[in-house]
This record gives C-alpha cells, structure tokens and sequence, in this order.
C-alpha cells in the first residue's frame, strides 16, 4: 500500500494516526507529494490523503482511509460510528474548514474562529455527557474518535479554542491526544508550529464558504430535540406541572447581611478602583459589572451574600491629583468618591455597601495586621534606594514613575511593574526612567523602609494554594500568574512609602511613613465591612462558613492572590482568604487604548448622555466580557448585537408572547394541553437552564448569557412552526392549540425575565411587571422551567422593550468618543463619503438579510396576516438598508409611483 500526503493538509493527521494503529499489519509507503499533484487517475482535481491499495484501487476520502485501517486492526463497524462519520463530513467539516481558514490564513483570533465551530463543540460534548461514555461510540475507542480526533487537533491544541465549560470534550481531546499515535501523527503534520504548519497548504485552496450562514446559537436542529431521553422529558413535564408552589419560601432580607451556620454564604468583592480616576467601560466589566452579575444570581439562588467596593483613596495618586485641582487630598477623595458612587449607581449596580479606604477602621485594622505580623517575625528592615524628583521635591511612588522595561524593553513600564510582561519591577530599576507629573529624570536617593517577608511566609503560601486551587474557579489566567510568581520565588516585599497621604505606620522611627497602598488597599475589603457591620469578623474571619469570590482585572490578581493572602496568613488570626480569583483579560476600545487624555474610549460619566440606557451598556459589555483572552468594545457591533440579539430575538419573542395573551385572550394566559412537541421544548429549555446555573455557578458569564439568547430562539422557533395568529381563526381544536402555544410562550418569556435579572435588572423587572409575575418566581430561579404564569392568570400592558440603534446614531457618538483620530480625516466640502464596514460586520449583516428572507418567504407561501408580513418585510427593508451603508453603497431613494 502506498499513503501519498502533502505538507500541511489536515486530512493527514487522523489518516496518520489511524495507519500508526495498524502499524505492522501491512506495508505501509508513505509519500509526500505537492498539493497540485493529481494522484488519484479519475479524479479532476488533486486530493489527498490518497491510499493507494495493492489491488490498484485508491481510496481519497479521509473517513474511508482511516475505516481501512481500523478494518486491518479487526475493529468491527458499528451504527453509531457510522452515524459520527456522517455528521463529520456534513456538520463538522463545514464549519471547521471556515474557522480554520480563518485562524491559519486570514489570521483571526477569538470568537471569529471558535464562533463557528461552537454549536458542533458543543454537540460532541453534550453527547459524551449524556452518554457517560469515555469516548464517543462506547468504552472503548473507535473509528469515529480518530476521525474527529484528527479534525479539530489543529484547532483545539490551542487551549484557547477548548471551551472550559464543555468538561466532557476536553477530557475526550486530551485522552486521545496522549495517545502514541495521535502524538505521532501531530508531530509529523504540525511539526511544532501549530496551526501555522497548515497554512501554505490552505492558502491554495478556496476560501470555504461560512457554514449555513445561521449564527452560532441558532436553534436546535429537531435532531437534537429528539436525543432527549423520555425520562428528561417526564421530569420535565413532572417539573412544570409543579409551577409556582413548588418554590421555596422567600428568606426574609436581613440588614446587616451577616454569615447563617449550615447555609451558602457567599462573600463578594470587586477591586477597590482608585479614587482619582473616572473608570472606563474597561474597568467596569473587568471588576464591579462581572461581580454585580455574579451576586444577583447568588440571591437569586438565596445565597446569603454580601458584596463590597469602595474607593481606594490613599496613596500618591491621590497627592498629585489635589496638586493638581488645588484641593486638599480629602477634598479630591469626597469628590471623587461621589463621582464613582453615581457612576455605579447609573449602571445598576447592586452593592450592599459602597465604602471608602480613608476612614478610622482601616487604620485600625491595617495597624493590627502589621503588629501581628511584626511580632511574629514577618517584618523586615532595610536600607531602599529610591527615586526622588528634585523638581517635585519628593519621591517618587513606583505608579508616578515610567521608563523602559529591564526585562522585556516595553517603553512605558510603571515603576512597580510592566503592564506587558507582567513582571514585578523596582523603580531603580528601570531604563530612562521619567517622573510622570514633570517628566525630568528622577535622581537615586536613600531610605530606611519596611518589608514584607515574603520567602519566609512562601511555604505557607503553598499550602494554602494547594488546598485552595483545586476545586476551585480561579481563572486560568489567575493560575498562571500566581505559578510564575512562586516560580521565580518570592523575595521581601516593600510595605512602606515616604508620603504623607495614607495609614501611618505605628512603629517609632518609621511616623514619617505610610503604608504601602498595596499593602494596605486590600485590607479596605475588610474596614469597608467594619463599617457596614461592627460583626464583620463573622464574614473576614470565618473561612469554615464562608466562600469569598473576589473579581478583577488580571494586574490585580498577585496583591489579591499573593500579597494579602501571606499577610493574613502569617497573621495567624483565620482570616478568610479568597477561594475562588475571577480576573478578566482586558477590554480595549476599538483599535487602541481607553484615554481619558488624549479623549479616546467611553468613561462612566459619559455612557449616561449618549442615550443609550444603562441596560443596553450591560448587555454589550458582558456580551464581550474578556473572559478567555483580550476583547474590544466596538459602535458598530454593538449597534449590530442591539438590533439583532435584542431588538430581533430576546424583545421580539417576549412582546410577541404578550401580545398574542393581551389580542387573542383578553389579557389572560390560556389552558394549555402539551403535545409531545410541547413537552420535549419543555425539556429542551429545561437543560439550556440546567446549562445557565452550571456556567454562572463557575463564573462563566459571558457564556451564560448565551444560554438566555438560545432559550429566546427556540421560542422565537417554536411561535413562526405553531403560527397561533392563524389557528386561533380555526376549529376548535386550532383554536385551543393558539391556547397552548401562546401559554407555554409566555412562560418562557417569564423564565427569561428572571434569567435576566443579574444581566439586565431593569429590562427584566419591566418583563415582570408587564407580565405580573408572581412575587416569589421574581426572586428565585431553579434549575427546572416551571409553569410560573398558570391558566387564568391575568398579564399587564405589554409594550416593546428595546430601540433600534440607528447608523448615524452610532457614527455620531464614535467621532464623539474617537480624540485625536476624529480630526485626522477632515470631510470633503462636496462629494458626500460613505464609509464601509469591516467585512465581519457586513457577513453577519448579509446573514441577518438572508435569515430575515426566509421568514417573509414563509409567510407569504403560508398567506399569513397581512399586517404580520408587512412587520416581517420592514424588517428585511431595514435590514438591507444597514446592509448597504456597511457596503458602503449610497442608498435609493423610493421612487413611489407616478401620478397618471
């Protein structure tokens, strides 16, 4: 037998590891051969992998290759392998050509690779779950799990494009990975340069085409529906039939919120932002917008939680900003501490209390921690070389003070550490160092100072990691930079600041000193609690009974995730340390960088006077939460995401659902008789639920969030199959069917509101209140769909809850927010320019088009209402409107018809 390959062609590596497993059955000649070469004599164009048998037959598809080798090896064929190998070649194939192509050739990186590939990760991890199954077909590896194997390897050895959320998946991609052959065959293909190792190859076939054209999260083909087991369906159904009295009794609200022995309590905190600055959308996603969404959803678990912030306003920031402003370092934090408040408060936020570091009871509690810490031997003294400004007359704190990188040359390294290597930096250290307020060169001055002894405090450290880590949602990212930290080993940490502005340090010769803002910032978490409760020792000094998620930006994590914790640890006061690190990559605004200077980005205080309501600035930003790698705001797919998630999908499914209860039923939700359809959708929104609390519960929000818009399609889906505007002019029989449709609907639009609680607060309690949604199913959310909205019950006024975001709209606010880019390109005086959108925006708009066809299509070969098909044509009409602006294209104008 003969294997011709070529170089780079993906086909090779289920191909080579299929042969490797039947090494020694035959003889095997493998040849390597250019991608132009035609080696199979009948075929027009050239193909490989190619099997050339002694018989002289040749076999050119990848599957029929590697069955021949799984046939030598006396392997037995089976019907659920058969129907793998079918869905590979017709589902998985399409989809991950597209994303390979665009990964190896066009370069694209994030959701444009793994977006189309989703769904079909997706459907092989819910298949290994639901089957309990190690490998697809059985216990035992088949054909079907080389094929796949060798597909998506290129794609998913980057952990980047594993999904952690699908468990099942990643423990199957692993096993096989470490398998001889398939290590083999991924050495010999990729040769070490990942997925690049396939791109000359790539490069000479043609662009494949987007898969279908139907976004990601589309609904469920009826397939899928139907692989729900009969007893999913009955607990289901056993489930909805429950409704509203199976809920547990509302917990009275305490206040305070304190820790209750026996139950989940769950403690939560955002990084305390300095008080100096005006966040950005970038630092609202990154800590208080992810933590909000977060202790929504434990209260509306009835988790008894508590969550914290405040302003951090110590430090020489703080000093220079007063400089700056002619006030005093208090008169700068009062006012800034009001500008962050209203900021948080016009996004929803939902603090149980909003504090401050600059009060009596961090000084107390700092000062305590520092005793303890000095007593027993964790303290050191030394001699610090530090820079001071001889123009400023002070010296310098390692954030006022910027150079070049020792370690990696990056140009704009703050004196304490480089934003891009990560690494921890002295101040001293640093090339062509610059004093950031007058930007001379600081000069090296000496000064006696305090430290942290952190090698002394190491072992411990590891210990608690070790029993922490495990279990845990700690973000990989969190892991990573901890690992790197004791990897290079810890070294004595300053403590102290020669400033005026912050904790004083309570030890004689030393009263000219502060602490150290990271030292001290952390412990703000604690006096922020102090002085919302004088028992806050029940939640900071309780690890037993407490579980402490803390949220930030991924430069936080050594000070949350190393620095505090060998504080409270060498304490040896049992304090609660932080058991699950949740921190985000960051979120860059279009091209470039949030700069409140230069006036690039979009900050707290301007998101309230672009018009857009807060809840639409929640959904994008959580929509595009950096969870797994950097993302980027952009106007224009968030007008796209506005007009097509929310306007087209979650709004138009809820309004319809009330408005069919309000025109057809008087405002009252309809019997309802389920058919086996109605009881498997039951069951299919049942485990997208089920699907929800697993990803919120390991702090996957933005994933979860997906899990609300899929539930939206499949009632969208379920009311264009069931059409209850037609049968409810039918029979009897049509007409108790338009019943059924139109209650189950409604329930479902219910269930959403509640899943979008945590997300979108004030969209969802107008969903509630629109449906009068019974008090208690407001405030729990199980892991089953109940009937919340039973027969009879009366519905409010419906009315439309999202706008559309209009083109110009949007240009409008992004030369507003755009600095110094919006004047380089200065508008011609005559010749009107259109500008054209990024070809990811127009596919997603020509899908929309083509969708959005279809349903007029539909509706016109089914003779719908007229007015019903008139609604669906505007939207086709606006849609292809956007279209053309994207296109660039000038738009035409109606001509209407002539007067005879």
């Amino acid at each position: 037998m003969r294997l011709f390959v070529s170089e780079g062609a993906p086909g090779n590596l289920p191909v080579l590891a299929a042969a490797g497993r039947a090494r020694g059955r035959a003889e095997l000649l493998i040849s390597t051969v250019g991608p132009e070469e035609c080696m199979v004599p009948f075929l027009t164009r050239p193909k490989v992998p190619v099997l050339q048998l002694d018989s002289g037959n040749y076999l050119f598809s990848t599957s029929s290759i590697c069955r021949y080798f799984f046939l030598l090896s006396g392997w037995e064929q089976d019907d659920i392998t058969n129907q793998w190998l079918e869905w590979e070649a017709t589902e998985l194939q399409p989809a991950l050509s597209a994303a390979l192509y665009y990964l190896a050739v066009q370069g694209k990186k994030g959701e444009d690779v793994l977006g189309p590939v989703r769904r079909a990760l997706t459907h092989i991890d819910h298949s290994l779950s639901r089957q309990n199954w190690p490998f697809l077909a059985g216990e035992t590896e088949s054909l079907a799990d080389i094929v796949l194997w060798g597909a998506l390897y290129p794609l998913l050895q980057d952990p980047a494009y594993l999904p952690e959320e699908l468990g099942a998946l990643r423990s199957w991609f692993q096993t096989l990975s470490t398998q001889e052959p398939c290590q083999r065959a991924a050495e010999t293909v990729l040769k070490q340069q990942g997925v690049l190792a396939l791109r000359p190859y790539l490069q000479k076939q043609p662009q494949p085409s987007p898969p279908d054209g139907r976004a990601v999260t589309n609904e469920p083909e009826e397939e899928e529906l139907a692989t729900l087991s009969e007893e999913e369906i009955a607990m289901a159904v056993t489930a909805w039939e429950k409704g509203v009295e199976s809920l547990p009794p509302l917990q009275p609200p305490q206040n305070p919120v304190l820790p209750v022995a026996g139950e989940r309590n769950v403690l939560i905190t955002s990084a305390l932002p300095y008080v100096n600055n005006v966040p950005h959308l970038g630092n609202i996603i990154g800590c208080v917008l992810s933590a909000d969404v977060f202790a929504r959803y434990s209260r509306l678990r009835q988790w008894n939680t508590l969550y914290l912030c405040g302003t951090d306003e110590y430090g020489t920031a703080t000093e220079t900003k007063a400089m700056e402003e002619g006030l005093t370092p208090q008169e700068i934090c009062d006012k800034y501490h009001v500008i962050h408040a209203d900021i948080y408060r016009w996004f929803n936020i939902s603090f149980d209390i909003f504090g401050r570091t600059t009060t009596p009871q961090q000084t107390k509690i700092t000062q305590d921690i520092f005793q303890r810490l000095l007593t027993r031997g964790f303290v050191l003294q030394d001699t610090v070389e530090q820079l001071r400004c001889e123009q400023c007359a002070r010296f310098l704190a390692d954030r006022f003070v910027e150079g070049v990188c020792p370690f990696c040359g990056y140009e704009e390294a703050r004196g304490d550490q480089c934003d891009k290597c990560g690494k921890l930096i002295n101040a001293i250290e640093l090339k062509k160092p610059q004093c950031k307020v007058c930007r001379s060169c600081p000069v090296v001055k000496s000064s006696q100072h305090l430290f942290l002894d952190l090698p002394k405090l190491e072992k411990r450290l590891e210990e608690w990691l070790g029993k922490t880590l495990p279990g845990s949602d700690w973000t990989p990212n969190a892991r990573f930079i901890i690992r790197s930290w004791l990897r290079d080993g810890l070294k004595p940490r300053c403590i102290t600041r020669d400033l005026k502005w912050g904790t004083p340090v309570p030890l004689e010769g030393f009263e000219d000193k502060v602490f150290y803002v990271w030292f001290d910032a952390t412990i703000g978490y604690l006096s922020i609690t102090a002085n919302y409760t004088d028992q806050w020792e029940r939640w900071w000094k309780n690890p037993e009974q407490v579980e402490l998620y803390q949220f930030m930006a991924k430069d936080n994590v050594p000070f949350h995730g190393l620095v505090f914790p060998c504080s409270a640890l060498g304490t040896e006061d049992n304090y609660t340390l932080v058991s699950h690190l949740i921190a985000t990559e960051y979120l860059n605004y279009e091209d470039g960088k949030f700069s409140k200077s230069r006036g690039v980005g979009v900050f707290g205080d301007m998101a309230q006077d672009t018009g857009i309501p807060a809840d639409i600035w929640r959904f994008y930003l959580l929509y595009i939460r950096p969870e797994g790698q950097d993302s980027a705001f952009s106007w224009t797919d968030m007008l796209l995401k506005n007009n097509s998630e929310l306007l087209n999908n979650l709004g138009n499914f809820i309004n319809r659902a009330g408005m069919f209860v309000s025109k057809f039923f008087g405002g009252y939700v309809p019997e309802m008789v389920l058919t086996p359809d109605d009881q498997r959708l039951l069951a299919h929104v049942t485990l997208e639920l089920q699907h929800y609390h697993q990803l919120l519960e390991k702090v996957r929000i933005r994933d979860a969030l997906r899990s609300i818009l899929t539930i939206s399609r499949h009632g969208n889906q379920y009311i264009q199959v069931n059409e209850p505007w037609k049968r409810i002019k039918g029979s009897e029989a049509d007409r108790q069917r338009a019943g059924t449709v139109t209650g189950l609907a409604v329930n479902i639009a219910a269930l959403l509101s509640v899943m979008l609680q945590p997300y979108m607060p004030t969209v969802s309690a107008t969903i509630q209140a629109q449906l009068q949604l019974p008090a208690p199913a407001c405030s729990i959310l199980l892991t089953n769909f109940l009937c919340t909205l039973p027969a009879g019950h009366q519905i409010g006024t419906v009315s439309p809850l999202f706008q559309k975001l209009e083109n110009d709209q949007i240009e409008s606010l992004r030369q507003r927010f755009g600095g110094g880019q919006a004047k380089v390109s200065p508008k011609p005086e005559v010749v009107e320019t259109v500008t054209t959108a990024g070809p990811q925006l127009i596919q997603a708009l020509m899908d929309e088009v083509t969708k959005q066809g279809n349903i007029v299509r539909e509706l016109k070969a089914q003779k719908a209402d007229k007015n019903q098909i008139a609604a669906e044509v505007a939207k086709l009409l606006d849609l292809k409107k956007q279209l053309a602006l994207a296109e660039g294209k000038p738009l035409e104008t109606s001509k209407g018809k002539k007067k005879k």
